[in-house]
């Protein structure tokens, strides 16, 4: 990823990610993002949900690759946050 794209991928998560992820009880961290990876994790109401893997597939996904198709996506979830991990 270049710098547009990181910048083009955290406007995504903070304009439209994250919003949706709120409305339904959840939180969204940025663990890393590093060129062409980027980590995440859900806690809030995603933490053990059997439906996290449908918001990812669903919203998280398609968004981030609308801005950065070729970028590996890996989302955790539970209610132990990451150390370092950022709220968006």
């Amino acid at each position: 990823m270049t710098a547009a794209s990181i910048d083009q991928l955290l406007k995504v998560l903070t304009e439209i990610v994250a919003p949706l992820v709120r409305a339904d009880g959840g939180e969204i961290y940025i663990v890393a993002v590093e060129p062409n990876h980027l980590s995440l994790h859900l806690s809030g109401k995603y933490a053990g949900c059997p439906g996290a893997p449908l918001v990812v597939r669903g919203i998280i996904e398609p968004a981030i690759r609308s801005v950065a198709p070729t970028a590996r996506l890996d989302v955790t979830s539970g209610v132990r946050i990451p150390e370092g991990a950022s709220l968006v």
